[in-house]
């Protein structure tokens, strides 16, 4: 047992350690939209309750993912090949995890408008706790793997990735109830937040296609429309000076 904390005690350790607890909240910015975005459609009452299992149950799919990464190594391999594409079982994960978010996403775009529009109203989109766990813990799976992927390439140390996974999660759910609060409040916000969900599923899907493409960019991307609409608010909120039609 001493021997598997044994790597937090060096400065290399503790620095991969860190290092990793940032890239696993990065990558769980999109995790946390989307429950955000799901748990919108529970009554307030089960909200919580949902994130929390959410959130829980994305861990437990960490954890596991990480104590069989001789696992892991096997689905990067390829089960078939299409022409001189090999098709590994990573890649039908996030190929199928990307399709489904974008689809899970324009769908809700799309009633959005409709809502918007008066053509139909708040309370067509609402839907059950077992629907929003279940359909939590599929895109679960999809970022968990994703998320693994990048810890094992950052350390070859078991007890470093838990933890950073463990740390992240706790950051995650302290965090998710002001990332759902701010989203709900603001319906602009959740628009942009549905796009951002758009984009992630076509980076799985690419991602699945073995093009890959920085997440980088849609971060930066999103965080510059963030700002833009976070003065737009503010802007909205102050009185305007000059109103059209009337003379000082």
């Amino acid at each position: 047992m001493n021997d598997f904390f044994l790597p937090l005690i060096s400065a290399e350790g503790m620095i991969s350690l860190f290092t990793l607890i940032m890239l696993e909240i990065v990558l769980g910015i999109d995790n946390i939209i989307f429950i955000a975005i799901l748990t919108g459609f529970l009554p307030k009452k089960d909200q919580r309750k949902a994130r929390l299992i959410g959130l829980l149950l994305a861990l437990v799919a960490r954890i596991i993912l990480l104590f069989t990464i001789s696992s892991i190594a096997r689905w990067t391999k390829a089960l078939f090949t299409i022409g001189e594409f090999d098709v590994s079982g990573r890649d039908l994960i996030l190929f199928a995890g990307g399709v489904f978010l974008i689809i899970k996403t324009l769908n809700e775009i799309y009633h959005k408008i409709k809502i918007s529009d008066h053509q139909e109203g708040p309370r067509s989109r609402q839907m059950t706790m077992a629907q929003a766990i279940f359909q939590i813990t599929l895109i679960d799976i999809v970022f968990s793997f994703d998320s693994i992927l990048t810890a094992v390439g950052l350390s070859n140390e078991l007890v470093i990735m838990v933890l950073a996974v463990v740390v992240a999660m706790i950051v995650m759910v302290l965090f998710a109830p002001y990332v759902s609060g701010f989203i709900e409040k603001f319906p602009t916000i959740k628009m942009l937040a549905l796009v951002f969900l758009v984009a992630i599923g076509a980076l799985l899907v690419f991602e699945g296609l073995h093009i890959h493409i920085d997440k980088t960019y849609v971060y930066v991307a999103m965080g510059f429309s963030l700002l833009v609409e976070l003065l737009n608010i503010r802007l909205r909120k102050g009185k305007p000076l000059n109103e059209p039609g009337k003379s000082h």
